[in-house]
C-alpha cells in the first residue's frame, strides 16, 4: 500500500513527501523501519511517526474475528441497491451489495455500458445515492444518462437532481484509475462530498481497458500494478461501504475454444459476483437490445443461473431461468 494524504489521521502531506524524499514509499516501508533513524533522516517528530506507525499496523494487520461478530456486522454494514432491473436484481439476490465487487464481463457490443449507465440512472433517481463513474473507455455519455433519467421521472428538477447525484472522472490509463481511487478515498476521509448525496456505487467501466496493454513479458510491472488497483477496490468496497462495480472484456481460450474473462486466473480472485453478459435473439432472429446475463460467480446464488435483459425496457416481468 503506498503511502498517502488520507490513509490515516496525522498522516499529512508534508510528512508523506519527507517520507518518500527518503525512499520510505509504503506502508511496510515505514512500520519495517527504525522509526529514530527515519525521524533523523526526516526532521520529522518522533512521536507523530510512532503514532502513525500505530495506527497503520491496527488499520492493515489482521486478527482474528468469530463468525457471530461477522454477522452482526454485516447486518449493520450491509446495503442492497437494486439495480431498476426486477431480472437483474433476482439474478443477484436483491441487487449490488456494498462492500462487495461486482464485474460484468462481455464481448464488444454485449452492452457492459448500458447494464452501468441504467444502474447509475436507478441509484441516483430511484434511490437518490451518489455515484463516481470513472469512464475509461469513452462510453459515459450525459446524454444518455439524462434519456434514462427522463424515463423515470418526468420532472425537470427531479432529472437535474439525479444528474448531479452522479460524478463523472475519466481516466486512460492505469496510473490515473489509481490517482483516482486514492482522491476519491481522501475525499471521504476528509468529508468533502461534491455531490448531494453519499456516493454508495463505485463504477469502473472499463478496468481491463486500462489493465490489459499492461500485461505481458514487456510490462514486467504490469501483473504488481494490477493487483495494487484490485486491492483498492476491495479496501473501498468494505472500509467506505460503497458497492463496486467493474467491467471487463473477454479473450478466447486458445486451448478449449471457450470465452473467458480476461485479465487472466489472478484477477479472477478480485470480484465477488461475475455476471455474464451474451446477445440474445429477438423474435425475428436477430440481435437486438435483448441480452442474456448468466451468473457465473456468487457467494449467494447457483452458478449457471441466467436472466432475460431488455436494454431499452430495464425492468421486464421474467424471472430466472
Amino acid at each position: 500500500m503506498i503511502l498517502r494524504v488520507g490513509l490515516c489521521l496525522g498522516l499529512t502531506a508534508e510528512m508523506v513527501q519527507h517520507l518518500k524524499e527518503n525512499g520510505c514509499k509504503t506502508v511496510m516501508d515505514l512500520v519495517s523501519s527504525d522509526l529514530e533513524v527515519i525521524a533523523r533522516k526526516c526532521s520529522l517528530s518522533y512521536k507523530a511517526l510512532v503514532a502513525v506507525r500505530r495506527v497503520l499496523l491496527a488499520q492493515f494487520s489482521s486478527f482474528p474475528v468469530d463468525g457471530a461478530h461477522l454477522y452482526e456486522d454485516l447486518k449493520s454494514s450491509t446495503a442492497i441497491l437494486s439495480t431498476g432491473s426486477k431480472s437483474l436484481d433476482t439474478l443477484l439476490d436483491g441487487g449490488l451489495y456494498t462492500g462487495e465487487v461486482m464485474e460484468l464481463t462481455g464481448g464488444p457490443g454485449s452492452g457492459k455500458t448500458q447494464v452501468c449507465l441504467h444502474i447509475a440512472a436507478n441509484v441516483s433517481e430511484s434511490l437518490k445515492q451518489g455515484v463516481l463513474y470513472i469512464d475509461s473507455t469513452g462510453g459515459f455519455t450525459a446524454t444518455r444518462l439524462l434519456q434514462l433519467l427522463q424515463r423515470r421521472t418526468e420532472a425537470e428538477e427531479g432529472q437535474v437532481e439525479a444528474l448531479q447525484r452522479v460524478q463523472v472522472a475519466r481516466v486512460f490509463d492505469a496510473y490515473k484509475l489509481l490517482d483516482a481511487l486514492h482522491k476519491f478515498r481522501s475525499s471521504v476521509a476528509q468529508e468533502v462530498v461534491s455531490a448531494s448525496a453519499p456516493v454508495k456505487i463505485l463504477v469502473v467501466d472499463s478496468v481491463s481497458a486500462v489493465i490489459y496493454p499492461l500485461l505481458g513479458s514487456r510490462q514486467p510491472d504490469g501483473m504488481a500494478l494490477m493487483m495494487h488497483v484490485a486491492r483498492e477496490l476491495k479496501t473501498l468496497a468494505k472500509e467506505l461501504g460503497v458497492a463496486v462495480l467493474v467491467t471487463n472484456h473477454v479473450t478466447r481460450d486458445a486451448s478449449s475454444g471457450q470465452t473467458k474473462p480476461a485479465l487472466g486466473r489472478s484477477w479472477s480472485f478480485v470480484p465477488n459476483t461475475r455476471v455474464l453478459l451474451e446477445s440474445g435473439k429477438e423474435s425475428g432472429g436477430e440481435t437486438g437490445t435483448r441480452r442474456i446475463a448468466s451468473l457465473t460467480k456468487c457467494p449467494r446464488q447457483p452458478v449457471g443461473t441466467q436472466v432475460e435483459l431488455d436494454l431499452e425496457n430495464w425492468a421486464p416481468a421474467e424471472g430466472a431461468c
